[in-house]
Parts: C-alpha cells; structure tokens; sequence
C-alpha cells in the first residue's frame, strides 16, 4: 500500500516593493507526517507553510555558500565556463574574418565619436 503524501507549493508573487518581481512556483510531495509537524510549526509561528518553506530554503542555500567544498566546485564550474565562453568568442571571431571584425571596432569607435546631429565631434 502506498503512503499518501501532500502536495506543497510555494505560491506566486507578481509585485515586490521596488518593483516587479520574477519568481517560479515550486512544488514537493511530502509525507503526511512531515507536513503536519510543517503546519503546526508555522501556526506556531504565526506564519504560513509557505513562508516556513521559504526560510528553509534560504537557510540551506545559506549553509551551501559556507561550505569551502561546494565554494572550490562551483569555481571550478565557473572557470569552465569561462574558458567555453573565450573558446566560443575565439570561433565567432575566426568565423567573422579580420576584416569584420576591424570594421566592427571602427563602427563602435565612430559611434563614440559622434553627436547626436550625426556629425562628427571637433577634437
């Protein structure tokens, strides 16, 4: 016989204070157990099963960035990164040819270099 389980979800918000907030919805599939203790903390603390959930993923997430493992992988997947991004730059740049990529650079420094009329800045 399977164990029935809870669905929980961490709700949407489309307004923040200062501005327009982007957030993704998360879902979890707990055990009965689990999630009544949950919603007896939050009645507990005057707060909502999804805030609870909120401030234990930031908690966690918290902890992660504390660990000096996890910090020395993540620079890791950093610096491959990194060189993906030079190596895909190095390709752009053979494919776009010398002479494009000149022209490019005159085309952004003329850009600089001029008024709004259109007309170039005296020196």
């Amino acid at each position: 016989m399977q164990e029935e389980r809870n669905t929980l979800s961490l709700e949407e918000t489309s307004e923040q204070e200062h501005g327009e907030q982007h957030l993704k919805t998360l879902v979890a599939r707990v055990e009965e157990d689990l999630y009544s203790q949950l919603r007896f903390i939050a009645q507990l603390r005057g707060n909502s099963v999804t805030d609870e959930i909120r401030q234990a993923i930031e908690s966690r997430i918290a902890t992660a960035q504390d660990d000096p493992e996890l910090a020395a992988r993540a620079q890791q997947v950093r610096n491959e990164i990194e060189r993906e991004a030079a190596a895909r730059s190095a390709a752009i740049a053979g494919f776009l040819g010398k002479p494009v990529v000149s022209a490019m650079a005159e085309q952004a420094q003329d850009s600089t270099t001029t008024r709004r009329g259109g007309r170039p800045q005296d020196k």
